[in-house]
C-alpha cells in the first residue's frame, strides 16, 4: 500500500520554492518505485551544515566497475559487474553479483568533492558551496523622517 502525501500546502506558503516541492514529491514517488529493491544499501550523512557523505555498500565491485556521474541536480552511481566465464555450481549464492544504478537528487550549489572505495564501501563526499551573491544579507531599516519635523528643527 502506497502512502499519498499532499504537497499543496508547500505551494501555498512558499514563494519561489516550487522546484523544491517538486523534488520532495519526486523523491516520495521514487522511493515507492525503487527498481533495485534497496540494492545496494546506502547511508546519507550530514557531516556538518555544508558537508554531506553518501556511503554505499558495494562489496565485490572493483573501482573500474563503478561509475559516478554528477549532472545538473542529479548524482548517478552505477555498478556494472564483469561477466565471469566460470562454470561454478553454487550450493547457495547469497552474494549479489548484479549491476545497479542509484540516482540521488542534489540541491543547487552542491558539488561532489571526492569519492573513495575502501573495504567494500564507496564514500562520496559532497559540499554545498553557496555563492556570495546568494548568501543571506542583513537589510538595514531606515527611519523615514517627516518633512514637517525636519523643517521645525531647522527653524
Amino acid at each position: 500500500m502506497r502512502n499519498q502525501y499532499d504537497f499543496s500546502p508547500l505551494y501555498r506558503t512558499a514563494i519561489g520554492f516550487d522546484r523544491l516541492a517538486n523534488f520532495i514529491e519526486a523523491a516520495s514517488n521514487q522511493s515507492a518505485q525503487t527498481q533495485n529493491n534497496g540494492y545496494p544499501p546506502y547511508n546519507i550523512e550530514a557531516v556538518d551544515e555544508n558537508n554531506y557523505r553518501i556511503t554505499l555498500a558495494v562489496a565485490g565491485f572493483a573501482e573500474d566497475e563503478l561509475s559516478i556521474v554528477a549532472q545538473e541536480n542529479a548524482l548517478i552511481v552505477t555498478g556494472t559487474k564483469q561477466k565471469k566465464n566460470s562454470q561454478a555450481k553454487f550450493l547457495h549464492q547469497g552474494i549479489a553479483e548484479r549491476g545497479f544504478e542509484r540516482k540521488y537528487q542534489i540541491a543547487d550549489h552542491v558539488k561532489v568533492k571526492a569519492a573513495n572505495l575502501e573495504n567494500g564501501l564507496l564514500f562520496i563526499d559532497l559540499e554545498r558551496e553557496i555563492p556570495e551573491a546568494l548568501k543571506p544579507k542583513q537589510i538595514p531599516i531606515n527611519r523615514k523622517l517627516n518633512v514637517e519635523t525636519i523643517d521645525a528643527k531647522s527653524a
